[in-house]
């Protein structure tokens, strides 16, 4: 299989970078301070404007870029002719392969302010190099994932598609899909995810297949032909009353599904509802899009409505395209040859809220007597006896190893249950602050 990926992958993710770590690795290695050993760590420090949770996700696809982050003759070549580095970093970076260890909240999980979503271990060379292919993975696919999980609150169980392809990137409507069936949604349009991720695919026939024949009845009844009487009908392309009874006369009350695309959905909804019935189409189901985002999926809550398709705001992360994620030395040895000298606590000391927090974190997430999350409990070096609750952090990779690879459906199903451990507030849409305070101790 790995040489059918190629399509939505690529051979490598070494260039995937800001010209500025390779410098720094440059200088690192001029000063004698490249091989420090050094922590760094994945963390916000807010979560995007009212949200209450964020949802982790992306972290198989940053799995795999580091285990592609090499340097090959054509990528070394490249950065020679530019004179990006000199040769001693390009002989260096030949023999590049991430060796050290990762520590990361499991894909699925959601995380709040100052959680250390992943914890970077290695010399400062070999993780320095990973800073940007791994924030531009989490920090969009995590802003996606949350977007869809506001939305399957919304939904309240019913079926989502993702169908924002033609909105964005081709290869983020790869990634987007991915996130969005961690955060929630069933299925995707994007055939290139079904085939990448074996995420469930999705789709029949937009208004252009209509406009292509000579009468509604006429596309309909070629659909039908082609696909089954347990297709979905567009109907909205003229008269959707008309279309409603054309569909039925011409698939039968086994009509799979009508879909509308236009006008005001918690309207036409169930007046196309009380029409299929009144056909003895009563389990033909309603499908909408057109333009959803999770306040109007909850807007529709109470209307005859079976599933959802969403764009545009999906992908885009529904306001908020990112989670505004950054990856921070906290942690390095006072030693300059890479041994397991104590690690001293580093940190940026800045105006204007950009300050972090210096150590190597732990985090867990502490339950009332429920066992309902009440508390982000994050501190450095070794926990204190007696803290109860959950252990966040989980093995990722272990000398440059994968360890922590799993499949999609277990991140998917490890966030509904995350989800649900939260308290009740967690699933309001209306704005608010994060739903657990965060504590250091």
């Amino acid at each position: 299989m790995d040489d059918l990926k190629l399509p939505v992958t690529v051979p490598s993710t070494a260039l995937f970078t800001d010209q500025y770590e390779l410098t720094m690795v440059q200088a690192a290695l001029r000063a004698g301070t490249a091989h420090r050993r050094s922590v760094f760590e994945v963390f916000t420090r807010r979560l995007p404007e009212g949200r209450r949770y964020g949802v982790v996700a992306g972290t198989g696809r940053v799995l795999d870029a580091i285990e592609s982050f090499t340097f090959d003759e054509r990528v070394l070549g490249f950065l020679r002719e530019r004179k990006i580095v000199d040769e001693p970093t390009l002989e260096w970076l030949s023999g590049y392969r991430f060796g050290g260890d990762i520590w990361g909240y499991p894909e699925g999980e959601v995380y709040f302010p100052g959680s250390p979503i992943l914890r970077v271990e290695g010399s400062f060379a070999e993780c320095v190099l990973l800073e940007t292919v791994i924030l531009s993975i989490m920090n969009h696919d995590s802003a996606i994932a949350a977007a869809a999980s506001r939305m399957a609150v919304a939904a309240g169980g019913r079926p989502l598609i993702e169908m924002g392809a033609r909105r964005t990137h081709e290869l983020s409507a790869v990634a987007a899909a991915r996130a969005a069936y961690v955060g929630g949604f069933h299925t995707t349009s994007d055939l290139a995810a079904g085939f990448r991720y074996g995420i469930p695919t999705a789709g029949t026939a937009a208004h252009a297949f209509t406009l292509l024949h000579d009468s509604e009845r006429a596309a309909f009844q070629a659909q039908v032909e082609s696909m089954g009487a347990g297709t979905t009908l567009l109907v909205d392309t003229y008269d959707v009353t008309k279309a409603v009874q054309t569909a039925v006369e011409v698939a039968g009350p086994g009509l799979g599904a009508v879909r509308l695309d236009s006008g005001d959905l918690l309207l036409m909804a169930h007046r196309v509802r009380q029409q299929l019935d009144e056909l003895g189409a009563r389990d033909t189901k309603i499908v909408v899009t057109s333009d959803l985002d999770e306040y109007a999926i909850a807007s529709l809550a109470a209307a005859p409505v079976d599933a959802y398709g969403v764009g545009t705001q999906l992908v885009t992360g529904s306001g908020h395209p990112t989670c505004s994620m950054v990856y921070k030395l906290v942690a390095r040895s006072g030693s300059d040859d890479g041994s397991d000298a104590p690690l001293v606590p580093v940190a940026k000391k800045s105006m204007g809220g950009k300050s972090s927090v210096g150590g190597r974190k732990w985090a867990v997430r502490r339950l009332d007597e429920d066992g309902v999350a009440e508390a982000e409990v994050i501190g450095s070096g070794d926990p204190p006896s007696g803290l109860s609750g959950r252990q966040m952090l989980v093995p990722l990779v272990r000398d440059g190893a994968v360890v922590g690879r799993e499949p999609l459906e277990a991140a998917r199903d490890r966030h509904v249950e995350a989800r649900g451990g939260l308290p009740l507030s967690a699933t309001q849409l209306s704005r608010g602050e994060p739903v657990l305070p965060t504590e250091y101790i």
